[in-house]
C-alpha cells in the first residue's frame, strides 16, 4: 500500500480561466468525493499523480491527500483520470475517499504469466478476455495485480475466474465461471477470409479456360 502524502490547495475559482491559471502554476484540476460527504474541488501537481500511477499499485494505490495550511489528511483512491486526446497530458483527476475499516471495490489488472503449450506447440492463439478483474476487499489488501500462469494451457483450453489464486480476504465480483483467457485454433471468420481471397484468383482464371476452348473449336 503507497503511503504517498499528497499536499493540495482547495479551489476557490472554476471555469477556462481558472483551469489556465492552473495550468501556469504547473496544476490540473481535481475533485475528492466518497463516504456520503461532500465532494471537495481541489488542485494538484500532474507530476505527482503520475508517480502514483506509475508505481507497482498503480491507479489501486492508497494515499493520503492533506489539504494545504492544515494537518488534515484523508486516504484516497484514484477513481478516474482524464487524458488530453492528442498529448496524453493528465487534465483532471478523480478521488474517492476510503475508510480503511471498509471494503471497496476495485479492478485489478491481470498479468499473464509463462507462455501456453497450446501457443508453443500446438499452434493455437491465445484470447486474453478479461484484462481486468473487479475484486472486493480492504483498502489495505487491495492486489496490485493478480497473476495467472498460462504455462500448462493446452489447445482449446481455459482459466475462469473461480481457478485464480487469490490472497485470503479478496473475493473476486461477478460470474465466477467467465473466462480469462483461452487457447483456440484459428477462428472461423479468418478461414472465410482467406478462402474468399484465394476465390478472385480462381475466376481469373475460368475465363482464360474457356477463351481457349473456343478457340480450339474454330480450328
Amino acid at each position: 500500500m503507497s503511503q504517498e502524502v499528497l499536499i493540495v490547495p482547495k479551489r476557490e475559482k472554476f471555469g477556462k480561466a481558472a483551469i489556465r491559471d492552473l495550468k501556469k502554476q504547473g496544476m490540473i484540476p481535481a475533485v475528492v468525493y466518497g463516504l456520503n460527504e461532500p465532494p471537495v474541488a481541489i488542485a494538484i501537481s500532474p507530476k505527482a499523480v503520475a508517480r502514483v500511477i506509475a508505481s507497482e499499485s498503480g491507479m489501486n494505490s492508497v494515499m493520503y491527500l492533506q489539504r494545504e495550511g492544515t494537518d488534515i489528511q484523508r486516504h484516497v483512491i484514484l477513481k478516474d483520470i482524464q487524458r488530453d486526446p492528442i498529448t496524453s497530458r493528465l487534465r483532471h483527476v478523480d478521488f474517492m475517499r476510503v475508510d480503511m475499516s471498509l471494503k471497496v471495490r476495485v479492478k485489478v489488472p491481470v498479468r499473464l504469466l509463462g507462455t501456453a503449450i497450446g501457443v508453443k506447440s500446438e499452434g493455437g492463439m491465445l484470447d486474453f478476455a478479461h484484462r481486468e478483474i473487479e475484486v472486493e476487499c480492504l483498502p489495505s489488501l487491495i492486489p496490485a495485480h493478480i497473476d495467472v500462469d498460462v504455462s500448462n494451457l493446452q489447445m482449446n483450453e481455459s482459466i475462469r475466474f473461480d481457478q485464480l489464486s487469490l490472497i485470503p480476504n479478496v473475493t473476486l465480483v461477478g460470474d465466477a465461471h467467465q473466462v480469462v483467457c483461452s487457447v483456440h485454433g484459428k477462428a472461423p471468420e479468418e478461414e472465410v477470409a482467406v478462402e474468399a481471397a484465394a476465390a478472385p484468383a480462381a475466376a481469373a482464371a475460368e475465363p482464360e479456360v474457356a477463351k481457349k476452348g473456343k478457340k480450339e473449336e474454330k480450328k
